[in-house]
C-alpha cells in the first residue's frame, strides 16, 4: 500500500508531464484553428478593442503562449507545416493519421490543411485535404462574398447590395472584400463548422478522439452579421502608426506584393478603418463559434479529458508599414496565437519561444502516444508544466523570399539575394528600424545569420547566400 500510495503521489506530480490529470488520462485532443488570424487581435494578446470574450476564456484557463511562430508565410505551407510536424515536406506520418493508427477517431470538420477561400468553400470541395489524417471528414460550404447583405470592396470604393459583379474566386481585388450579413449567422461556413463539430463531441463522447476544427474567418471575405459589425463602427477604428519614408530601409524582397500604393486602399483612408472593423467583425463572429465548441465540451463533462489546442495559420498585416494580407517575414505575419489549456496542466502565460510545427509532438505525448521519429518540432509538455521553462533559443520561419529568426531580443531576416532586415524589439517592437544598414550592428547581423543558417541546416534546408 505505501508503494502504492507514492506511485500516485508522483502521478499527480507529474501528471501534466505525461498526459495525466489527477482523475484520468487525456483521452481526447480538440484542435481549433482559425484562419488569417494575428495574434494581437485576441483580448488574451492585449487587444482592448476587439472581443473576443471565448478565446479569452480558455485563454484563462489555459496556457497562452506569447512568442509563438508560424513556419509558412501563408495558407498550405503553414497548415502542412504543423500538420507534419516538418518545415517543409511530408515525411512520416501526418498529425491525425498518427492518431488513426493509435485507435482513435479522428475527425476534419472545416478548414485544417490548405482550401481556397472563397473558392473551396463556395464549391463545398475538399481542398488539399489529406485523406489518410481522417476517420471522417466535414466541408462547411457557404455563399462568402455573394452572402446577402452591405457588401464592400474597399480599395475600389465599391458599396453595394446587388448580389451581382461582386468580387469573387481568383479575381484581383476579392481581399478587401466585407459583407455585413442580413441574416442570423447560421448559414455561414464557421457556424456550420461549430454545429458539426458540437454533433461530433455528443456522438464520439466515450471513445477517445482528435478532432480538428477548422474556422475560416477572419479570412476574407470578411463576412459576418450585421450585429457584429454594429460592434465596431468603423469610423472609431484607429489605424496603424506610420512614420515618414517607412519601407526605405527594407529590402526590395522585403516588400510585399499587396501595399497600400499598389492595391489601391491608400486613397480611401476611410476604408482602411472600414478594414479593421470589418476583420474585427469577422473575428468576434469565429469567437463565438468557438464559444459555442466549449460550452458544449464543458456540458458534455468532456474538459476534464479533453486537452484543446487554439492556433492560427499565421498573422495577417492591415496597414502596418502599409502591408496587407500576409505572405511576409514581418512580426505581424509570423507571430500567431498558442493556446493550450489541458487538463492537469495549470493556466498561465509564457514568454518561450515556440513554432506551429511544436503542436504535433505536443498534443501526441499529451495523448501518452509515441513521437514519430519524422517530428522536427519539439513538445510543449514541459512548458506547461513550467512556463519558465525555454524549449528553444530561436524561432525559425520560412518563405520562398527568404527566412527568418525571432529571438528574445531580436527579430532577423535574410532574402534569398542576401540582403538583411535586423530589428531590436525591445527597443522597436513595431520594426520601424531597420539596423541591419548601420555598420554599428554588422557583428550582430553576422552573428544572427550564423544562427539562422545552422537553424535551415538543422532542418534539412540550405541557407541564403551571402550577399
Amino acid at each position: 500500500m505505501p508503494r502504492l500510495r507514492i506511485l500516485f503521489s508522483l502521478w499527480l506530480v507529474l501528471g501534466c508531464s505525461f498526459g495525466l490529470s489527477a482523475d484520468e488520462p487525456i483521452r481526447n485532443i480538440l484542435l481549433i484553428v482559425s484562419d488569417d488570424l494575428k495574434a494581437s487581435a485576441l483580448g488574451c494578446y492585449g487587444n482592448t478593442v476587439c472581443q473576443t470574450p471565448h478565446i479569452d476564456k480558455l485563454a484563462r484557463r489555459g496556457m497562452v503562449f506569447e512568442n509563438a511562430y508560424c513556419q509558412g508565410m501563408w495558407c498550405a505551407p503553414s497548415r502542412q507545416s504543423f500538420m507534419y510536424s516538418r518545415y517543409q515536406g511530408k515525411q512520416g506520418p501526418n498529425l491525425g493519421e498518427h492518431f488513426r493508427h493509435h485507435e482513435r477517431y479522428t475527425a476534419r470538420v472545416g478548414k485544417i490543411y490548405h482550401m481556397r477561400v472563397p473558392g473551396d468553400i463556395i464549391d463545398g470541395t475538399d481542398g488539399q485535404d489529406v485523406v489518410s489524417s481522417w476517420t471522417e471528414r466535414f466541408n462547411s460550404p457557404g455563399r462568402e462574398a455573394h452572402t446577402p447583405g452591405d457588401y464592400a470592396c474597399l480599395n475600389l470604393n465599391l458599396f453595394t447590395t446587388e448580389l451581382e459583379g461582386r468580387q469573387s474566386t481568383g479575381m484581383p481585388h476579392r481581399a478587401f472584400v466585407s459583407v455585413s450579413h442580413e441574416g442570423d449567422g447560421s448559414d455561414q461556413p464557421d457556424a456550420k463548422t461549430a454545429a458539426k463539430t458540437i454533433e461530433l463531441l455528443k456522438k464520439h463522447k466515450d471513445e477517445p478522439f482528435f478532432i480538428a476544427a477548422g474556422f475560416v474567418r477572419p479570412h476574407y471575405p470578411m463576412v459576418a452579421p450585421e450585429p457584429f459589425f454594429d460592434q465596431y463602427p468603423w469610423a472609431s477604428m484607429e489605424l496603424p502608426e506610420t512614420v515618414e519614408n517607412d519601407q526605405q530601409d527594407i529590402p526590395k524582397l522585403g516588400i510585399p506584393n499587396s501595399t497600400s500604393a499598389k492595391n489601391g486602399i491608400g486613397q480611401y483612408v476611410d476604408n482602411q478603418k472600414r478594414m479593421w472593423a470589418a476583420y474585427y467583425a469577422s473575428v468576434t463572429f469565429m469567437d463565438q463559434q468557438v464559444g459555442r465548441i466549449l460550452a458544449e465540451l464543458d456540458r458534455l463533462g468532456l474538459a476534464e479529458t479533453t486537452a484543446v489546442v487554439f492556433i492560427s495559420d499565421h498573422g495577417y498585416h492591415l496597414g502596418e508599414h502599409e502591408f496587407w494580407l500576409k505572405s511576409n517575414l514581418h512580426e505581424e505575419v509570423t507571430r500567431v496565437p498558442m493556446i493550450i489549456a489541458a487538463p492537469g496542466c495549470k493556466p498561465g502565460r509564457t514568454q518561450s519561444l515556440v513554432e506551429l510545427v511544436d503542436l504535433y509532438p505536443t498534443a501526441v505525448e499529451l495523448a501518452g502516444l509515441p513521437i514519430p521519429p519524422s517530428v522536427q518540432g519539439k513538445s510543449l509538455v514541459p512548458v506547461l508544466s513550467d512556463p519558465q521553462q525555454p524549449v528553444r533559443t530561436a524561432a525559425l520561419s520560412l518563405f520562398k523570399k527568404g527566412n527568418a529568426l525571432r529571438t528574445e531580443h531580436f527579430a532577423y531576416i535574410r532574402y534569398t539575394d542576401g540582403t538583411e532586415e535586423l530589428y531590436d524589439m525591445r527597443q522597436d517592437p513595431e520594426q520601424f528600424q531597420n539596423l541591419a544598414q548601420n555598420p554599428e550592428h554588422s557583428a550582430r547581423c553576422q552573428k544572427m545569420a550564423g544562427l539562422l543558417a545552422r537553424r535551415l541546416r538543422g532542418a534539412d534546408l540550405e541557407p541564403a547566400p551571402n550577399k
